[in-house]
């Protein structure tokens, strides 16, 4: 660890210069970091502080922060070409970037991929493809959902962050099998699944959302921005069947799950789910290059030529920053570390509710977990200025994390797949010591400041 030059400004002045020069809209801030550079799961700020990243930038940075074989990679493509656009031309690393993508979509069909730039049109593919498609104007996607920022993704998002944007008419939202708050009062996870299935085909269905008019249902199989809930697995059948018997299409959000997150390469795989389209975007790119695509059914992605390309997506610098991160997820196995070290993060983390009234409940698969705070366990009020004070004291402690769910209480752990068990061990030790700081009172409300996140 050491200081920066000098004649570089320190966080204060930048924050401030940030403050004055960048749009409000474009920001979701926890505490005060001015990033200088990061490697591996480490970031360091511009006064020469490092600090354990527990956040891999909203899950972004699955192969570490700039992993050398991948930097070269794409290094090199750019001294061969800076760009080419696929809209118009053909470039070989879009075209071996598609075909490995396309072989690890499951089902015995068609398919293809898409490019795009971002989660957020990744999934705005999606909602206006498919319609399209399949000549039925309804979607039907969840409540607490969060599929991004563009118009169409921001329609089949349900997100509290997006409650203000007008919404798309044709989307229904129904509720999430949020287990630890059932709707429907139910405290098996097993008949909460089966409680929210049944109102969806006997309610929904048979009121505002036909199913003859419903082209898709548009699920997370853990639902990232939420609040890290995972899905039952008896749901997700359930929610298969359902499709199937309707002729209505099966999509899966992996922008934030994929590419290893929870321990399989995607998180349907965890109920061995067969989708017709997937939208992927993220952590593809190991956050080198901008980069999303979407794999799904031929006959969705070819409705109609040219209706939803952008000009710099699939360029081969992007291409091969996606190619090389496929590798290196492969070559370094990040897949079974994120299962094994993610295995150590759930289990410390559920040992600490024994001891501090403060957690409500842990979840989450491989490394994206979810510890929602609650002022009182049998209530479940949530604990959202709790979560808040934690997050800041951790930053303060060198631990990096961030908090979201629809009530802002749920503190989300997603480090880079690369985290050793080390790291892991390090990490909880700060966080607890940080959660025993909250719970005694010694972080003040005015400590946060402008910081109040979500």
């Amino acid at each position: 660890m050491g200081s920066e030059s000098h004649n570089s400004p320190d966080t204060a002045e930048l924050v401030a210069r940030d403050s004055a020069a960048l749009a409000d809209v474009l920001k979701v801030r926890f505490f005060p970091l001015a990033v200088a550079r990061a490697k591996d799961c480490t970031i360091t700020d511009v006064d020469g502080r490092d600090y354990l990243d527990f956040t891999a930038g909203w899950a972004v940075a699955n192969t570490g922060y700039g992993p050398d074989a991948i930097v070269e990679a794409v290094t090199k493509q750019m001294r061969k070409i800076s760009f080419a656009t696929l809209t118009a031309f053909v470039n070989e690393p879009a075209v071996r970037l598609a075909e490995e993508l396309v072989a690890l979509m499951p089902g015995d069909f068609s398919k293809k991929a898409w490019f795009g730039l971002h989660g957020s049109d990744a999934c705005d593919a999606l909602a206006k493809l498919v319609p399209l498609a399949t000549g039925r104007p309804r979607m039907v996607s969840y409540i607490g959902s969060y599929h991004g920022q563009t118009g169409g993704s921001a329609a089949i998002s349900g997100h509290t962050a997006q409650a203000l944007v007008a919404s798309g008419g044709n989307v229904v939202k129904i509720p999430y099998p949020y287990c630890y708050r059932c709707l429907f009062g139910e405290t098996s996870p097993d008949k909460c699944s089966l409680r929210c299935l049944q109102y969806v085909e006997d309610y929904v269905m048979r009121s505002i959302c036909p199913p003859q008019t419903t082209c898709a249902v548009i699920i997370e199989a853990v639902q990232s921005d939420g609040g890290d809930v995972v899905a039952p697995e008896n749901y997700l059948h359930g929610l298969a069947d359902l499709c199937k018997r309707h002729g209505i299409l099966l999509l899966f959000d992996e922008v934030k799950t994929g590419f290893g997150r929870t321990g399989k390469m995607f998180a349907f795989e965890h109920a061995g789910m067969v989708p017709d389209g997937i939208a992927m975007g993220k952590s593809i790119g190991s956050g080198i290059a901008a980069l999303s695509a979407v794999v799904a059914r031929a006959d969705i992605l070819d409705v109609a030529p040219a209706i939803n390309m952008y000009t710099v997506a699939g360029n081969p610098v992007s291409a091969t920053a996606g190619l090389a991160t496929l590798a290196y997820i492969r070559d370094h196995d990040l897949v079974a570390n994120a299962a094994r070290v993610g295995r150590l993060l759930l289990e410390g983390l559920e040992s600490l509710m024994t001891s501090h009234p403060l957690i409500g409940d842990v979840r989450g698969k491989g490394m994206i977990l979810g510890v929602e705070l609650v002022r009182e366990r049998t209530t479940k009020e949530p604990a959202d200025s709790e979560a808040a004070k934690l997050v800041y004291r951790c930053k303060e402690l060198g631990l990096l994390n961030f908090y979201g769910g629809i009530y802002s209480n749920v503190i989300e752990v997603t480090p880079p797949l690369t985290l050793t068990p080390e790291e892991a061990e390090r990490g909880l030790v700060l966080f607890e010591e940080a959660l025993s700081d909250v719970e005694a009172g010694r972080v003040a409300d005015e400590t946060l400041g402008a910081y109040a996140g979500w």
